[in-house]
């Protein structure tokens, strides 16, 4: 099987069911595929056909006899839950150690050493909805110019500015400036700048987001397919995810609708190599906004786009659909949630067969590179002799 590009796309956030290692996490009962799945407002049926309902716990969803690709799921073996250390996972790279995660805030040394290098204060500090956090300190933020500072259950510091107040260009001065206080035990996954508009108490998000975070501290398979003289094209976060290390070019999207957009572009350009796609707003607009129909409609989106994008793949191309986490956004919790996530495999060369269940992420890496016929040793087994069609 001769592959000349692969297709990544990461559904963010999409698990298909609780890990076994849930509960250690603070998770129970979490299952966002079969949550979003009862919502009117579902649709998989492209993705059932490719045998999405074949994985192991997701029949509800419709097991079919002869599904077209390869399907299976995979566990999570670094120690979180969060984007960060899921991307890096299935890129070969697991985190044994949890990365600082601050459920009182931050604390006083670092909020001075902050305020002192921008020359503002600070608001909150403390585990917060996104959303909420704008509307109960957005006029006090537009009053005094202070910065919202907030956390969540993950690893981040999250600056929150109103774009009439701080100059979207300068909010990002803010986050590099951050990024340097936040190293040793404050090395937080990811400080993202969160600009917002409008007025009290209708604020929205704007899509002017930006994530600053840790370089991987060991080589990626993006690494080793742009060390290899492939292409490796990063469309959306994921750019902002690996710190730019190991990627060739990239761009940034708006949405979902952008992304599968932007994709299907790449459809045309002539490379050689992985093209790696994360489709957020499954994510940030629904999981964690606790809003099942909407992210069962996002979810049908992107079934919908499907056929597309299909009927365009070259016979050398792979598409590989997967997730980095979980983020239930029918239980208890707005937090990401610890589960399973799903891995199809589709493409000409490619025997559609079950794959079970993998013991980590970076499974994804392990195939991917072999695939492309990139020398990278990583803790992920390749799965191409299965999937190979012979």
């Amino acid at each position: 099987m001769r592959v000349k590009r692969v297709f990544l796309i990461v559904l963010d956030s999409c698990g298909v069911g609780q890990a076994p290692d849930a509960e250690a996490f603070g998770d129970r009962n979490c299952n966002t595929l079969k949550r979003i799945s009862a919502s009117p407002r579902f649709r998989a049926d492209n993705m059932k056909k490719m045998g999405l309902g074949n994985i192991e716990g997701c029949d509800y969803i419709g097991v079919v006899p002869d599904p077209s690709a390869a399907v299976g799921r995979l566990k999570e073996r670094s120690a979180g839950k969060d984007t960060t250390t899921g991307h890096w996972e299935m890129a070969g790279l697991i985190s044994n150690k949890p990365m600082p995660t601050f459920p009182e805030g931050f604390p006083k040394t670092v909020i001075k050493a902050f305020e002192k290098a921008v020359g503002r204060g600070t608001l909150c500090n403390r585990p917060y909805s996104g959303t909420d956090v704008i509307r109960d300190f957005g006029r006090e933020h537009i009053e005094t110019g202070k910065l919202i500072v907030y956390t969540s259950a993950d690893s981040v510091f999250q600056i929150a500015a109103h774009e009439n107040v701080v100059p979207v260009e300068q909010l990002y001065e803010y986050c590099r400036a951050a990024r340097k206080i936040l190293t040793g035990p404050y090395a937080v996954g990811r400080v993202i700048a969160r600009p917002f508009v409008g007025t009290w108490p209708d604020f929205t998000r704007t899509a002017k987001r930006h994530d600053f975070s840790l370089t991987p501290p060991e080589p990626t398979m993006l690494d080793a397919i742009k060390d290899a003289g492939r292409t490796v094209y990063a469309i959306g976060k994921i750019q902002d995810i690996f710190a730019g290390r190991g990627i060739s070019s990239y761009v940034y999207t708006q949405s979902n609708a952008d992304g599968m957009r932007r994709t299907l572009e790449a459809q045309d350009m002539d490379f050689e190599g992985l093209c790696f796609t994360n489709l957020v707003d499954m994510d940030s607009k629904f999981g964690h906004r606790q809003d099942v129909d909407g992210y069962a409609n996002a979810f049908a989106e992107f079934d919908c786009w499907l056929p597309g994008f299909v009927e365009r793949m070259r016979k050398d191309d792979i598409l590989m659909i997967t997730a980095d986490h979980g983020c239930d956004p029918g239980d208890d919790s707005t937090d990401h949630t610890r589960e399973y996530v799903p891995w199809v495999v589709y493409g000409d060369g490619i025997n559609p067969v079950g794959l079970g269940t993998g013991d980590t992420f970076a499974d994804i890496a392990a195939t991917v590179t072999d695939c492309l016929g990139v020398p990278f040793s990583c803790a992920g087994r390749s799965r191409r002799a299965e999937i190979e069609r012979k």
